[in-house]
């Protein structure tokens, strides 16, 4: 799938790039503002509160630890 952008004018969407495609081949359309970010899903919230701790804990050199669980 490719992303292409595109202006909005008088009901027709005009693309900004040039698009390799047939004359009337049909297209399915994703309309998103551009610049417009997706709202955080659940699994992304959850990586930053677990990262999120590490950071907040006062500890300012990680690495020294880096291999603390290695065998």
């Amino acid at each position: 799938m490719k992303t292409i952008h595109a202006l909005h004018e008088k009901g027709v969407f005009r693309p900004l790039e040039s698009v390799d495609l047939p004359e009337r081949t049909e297209v399915e359309v994703v309309l998103k503002a551009a610049g417009e970010n997706p709202p955080p899903d659940e699994n992304l919230k959850a990586i930053n509160e677990i990262l999120s701790e590490r950071f907040h804990s006062g500890e300012h050199d990680l690495a020294a630890r880096h291999n603390e669980h290695q065998p």
